[in-house]
C-alpha cells in the first residue's frame, strides 16, 4: 500500500506539471496566433495528450482520498455497518467497470502500436502515447479501488 500511494503521489506531481506545461503551449498558442499568421497545428494535440495523461493518471489518487463525485444521501441515512456494505459493493463495480475499460485500453494500445497508428493532424503524433496513459491510469485505478475496499475502516 505504501509503494501504490508513493506511485500515486509522483504521478501527480507529474500530473501537476503536466497540467502546467499544457497551459503554457496553449496560451503559447493563442498569443502566436495572434501575431502571426503561420499554422499551430501541434499545439492543440500536445496539449490533448497531456490533458488526456493528467485525467487517467491522476484518477488513482483522486480515488485515494475519495475525492470523486459520490451521492451521500444514503450514507446519512444508514448505519454505519450497512453502509461499510454499501461501500462495499459500489467499489467492487467499480472496480469490475475499471477493469474492463483497462483491458479494453490495453488492446486499444496494442493495435496502435502494431498497426503504427498516427494521428490524423499534419502533425501525426503517434496514437499509443495517449493510449497507454489511458491504459496505465485505469490499471492503476483499478489496483486502487480494490485496495481501497478492502482496507479495514
Amino acid at each position: 500500500m505504501k509503494l501504490l500511494a508513493l506511485v500515486n503521489r509522483a504521478i501527480v506531481i507529474l500530473s501537476a506539471i503536466a497540467m502546467i506545461v499544457a497551459s503554457c503551449v496553449l496560451t503559447y498558442s493563442v498569443v502566436q496566433r495572434y501575431f502571426s499568421p503561420a499554422p499551430t497545428d501541434w499545439q492543440e494535440e500536445f496539449s490533448v495528450f497531456l490533458l488526456i495523461g493528467v485525467s487517467f493518471g491522476a484518477a488513482a489518487w483522486v480515488h485515494s482520498q475519495r475525492g470523486h463525485i459520490g451521492i451521500e444521501a444514503l450514507k446519512a441515512v444508514l448505519p454505519p455497518k450497512l453502509e461499510r456494505w454499501r461501500q462495499l459493493i459500489v467499489d467492487l463495480l467499480s472496480a469490475l467497470f475499471c477493469a474492463f475499460f483497462a483491458w479494453k485500453s490495453w488492446t486499444l494500445l496494442h493495435e496502435a502500436w502494431v498497426g503504427d497508428y498516427t494521428s490524423s493532424s499534419s502533425w501525426a503524433p503517434p496514437l499509443w502515447i495517449p493510449y497507454l496513459a489511458m491504459a496505465a491510469g485505469t490499471t492503476l485505478l483499478t489496483v486502487q479501488i480494490v485496495v481501497q475496499a478492502f482496507r479495514k475502516p
